[in-house]
């Protein structure tokens, strides 16, 4: 058997390996360099299997996992959020999602090995609407449940303390931290102090902060031992929708137990967060849903909080204490110059990028349902414009649990979920870098890259010596 050299794909494959190498140590993301979208794409427009219009002709999506019932491959329902393990061996590996079902679980994807495979088994500890997705620092994962009301059992947080080294449910280590106050959970986030914030989806819910007694736990038994849990208010509280100099008002003494006069207690004695919150004269807000916390430049973090019913998104700089109006259907429309009105409507998800931009998701069908990114150049809070970057056309769907890849700037993973054809779908959106040579380039690039692949062609002699 003879082996033949071409010396164009040897040419090309050099290039590509320095190109890859360029793409990985980048500090910044391309993802920002988009064209906005003037208007929603039609519903059932484009294949489920690749749903959104994107805003740039470098972005690319592929399915990365789907539910396949016809073919035996149902792994829960209703996928939501996604995170990724963001800390310890092989970071980044997997990416988790949690059911948003009546019997919810969480479903884990191997990045490497494209496996999926379902890790809390539906329904387990009487586990409903899962949809918060987090890494924790201690490396773990956490999730809860976006139900409560008076009387419920609901609105519990979980730990799944072993979600990479568990082969499935058998194995999973699936546990509630009752320490947690019982609300309507969706977006969880964790500042650089190690206090965990959660909302109350509900008209008139709340902003909450966790303080553990031990920050730094290396793992959740002690993390959720004892700690203290507090309720945001905005010039004072007693208010709804306001923006201006926040306080924390607590609601649990410093190990977690009821606050006299405060605290209101279920019948199994864990708190009522939305009751105790109330008791507190605390700010309110409309269906308050995701979080993310942003650390700006000059070392401030920013909580950005999605107010579905108002149509807003707040930030609040857990630094100076200051709540302003991030995003409102006032923003201007990076497409037309003009206030966005209605076409920006139900923000749910926020994601932030490599370049620290924000990005928002609608609750909203398909050929309604867009995904927002909201410029803030100053960082001061309120963001100049937003930009639809991209528009999902999959009938009676929604896109969720939007995320960015942390180790590579340019690739995120977005949810579709509750489609008409009962078919999830967790899509891959990345940038396709084309291979650009400048004739420009010095002296000094060509000798490098020559001597580049006169290595690799002394490689490839050495083994077609071997071989004869």
């Amino acid at each position: 058997m003879s082996t033949q050299i071409n010396l164009h794909s040897l040419v090309c494959s050099s290039l590509l390996v320095v190109a890859s190498a360029t793409q990985a140590t980048g500090a910044s993301t391309d993802f920002d360099n988009y064209n906005a979208l003037p208007n929603s794409v039609a519903a059932g427009s484009l294949p489920e299997a690749r749903p959104f219009q994107l805003s740039s002709p470098l972005f690319r999506q592929f399915t990365l996992d789907a539910n396949t019932p016809t073919r035996g491959r149902r792994r829960g329902d209703n996928w939501d959020m996604i995170t990724a393990n963001e800390t310890g061996v092989d970071a980044g590996r997997y990416l988790f999602s949690p059911f948003e079902t009546a019997t919810a679980g969480v479903k884990r994807f191997d990045l490497r090995t494209n496996a999926s495979v379902t890790i809390v088994a539906e329904g387990a500890l009487d586990f409903v609407s899962g949809d918060a997705s987090r890494w924790t620092p201690w490396g773990s994962y956490v999730t809860a449940e976006e139900s409560w009301g008076a009387g419920s059992t609901k609105g519990r947080l979980f730990e799944l303390t072993n979600p990479i080294t568990t082969s499935g449910p058998a194995t999973s280590n699936f546990v509630q931290r009752a320490i947690i106050p019982h609300v309507a959970h969706e977006g969880l986030a964790f500042d650089r102090n190690n206090n965990l914030y959660f909302i109350d989806e509900f008209n008139g819910g709340s902003i909450y902060k966790y303080i553990s007694a031990n920050p730094n736990a290396s793992d959740g038994d002690s993390y959720f031992a004892a700690g203290q849990t507090f309720v945001m208010r905005v010039n004072g509280g007693g208010n709804a929708n306001a923006t201006g100099v926040i306080t924390w008002a607590p609601i649990t003494d410093i190990n977690g137990a009821a606050l006299a006069n405060i605290s209101v207690l279920n019948a199994d004695g864990t708190i009522d967060g939305r009751a105790s919150a109330k008791n507190a004269s605390v700010t309110g807000y409309q269906r308050p849903e995701d979080i993310e916390i942003q650390t700006l430049p000059n070392g401030n973090q920013i909580l950005y909080v999605a107010t579905t019913e108002t149509n807003e998104v707040y930030s609040f700089n857990l630094d100076n204490n200051t709540a302003k109006l991030f995003v409102s259907p006032a923003s201007v429309d990076e497409a037309t110059g003009h206030p966005v009105g209605e076409a920006f409507k139900s923000p749910d998800n926020i994601a932030i990028d490599a370049a620290g931009n924000i990005y928002i998701v609608e609750d909203q069908p398909g050929g309604s349902a867009d995904i927002w990114l909201a410029k803030d150049e100053n960082r001061d809070g309120v963001a100049e414009s937003i930009g639809r970057w991209a528009s999902m056309a999959t009938i009676d769907a929604e896109p969720t649990g939007l995320y960015f890849d942390k180790f590579n700037p340019n690739v995120a993973y977005v949810n579709v979920q509750h489609t008409g054809s009962d078919m999830d779908r967790m899509i891959r959106i990345y940038v396709d870098h084309p291979i650009q040579i400048s004739v420009a380039s010095e002296a000094k690039t060509y000798t490098m890259m020559l001597a580049g692949l006169g290595t690799m062609a002394a490689v490839v002699r050495r083994r077609i010596v071997s071989a004869a």
